[in-house]
């Protein structure tokens, strides 16, 4: 997780009243062959793999894990609007939009 994931996290949690964390997840689908989903949650399930950062923390089930090796979760401020986005290395090409991937 980069140091802005860590801190927009940071801000979520200061506007939810309490901890949240993020789980990202892969699934199959989006015009690239894979989807990234984001959702915030309140706690990992008992097989997750926790990223820390920085006092927060990604989720990331296990099916995801391979997919998102070496991966970085950053949080983005652009005049296209503001996002969790994935730099993903293993990603041989994504869309446009940058929310689907190919391996």
């Amino acid at each position: 997780m980069s140091e802005s994931g860590a801190r927009r996290l940071a801000r979520l949690s200061e506007a939810e009243g309490k901890p949240v964390l993020l789980r990202v997840a892969v699934d199959g689908g989006g015009c690239s062959g894979f989807q990234y989903r984001f959702e915030l949650v309140d706690g990992p399930e008992a097989d997750d793999l926790v990223v820390r950062r920085d006092g927060q923390a990604v989720v990331i089930d296990p099916v995801s894990v391979p997919f998102l090796k070496d991966s970085e979760v950053a949080f983005v401020d652009e005049l296209a609007g503001a996002q969790f986005v994935i730099r993903n290395p293993n990603a041989a090409s994504s869309c446009g939009c940058g929310v689907s991937f190919s391996i």
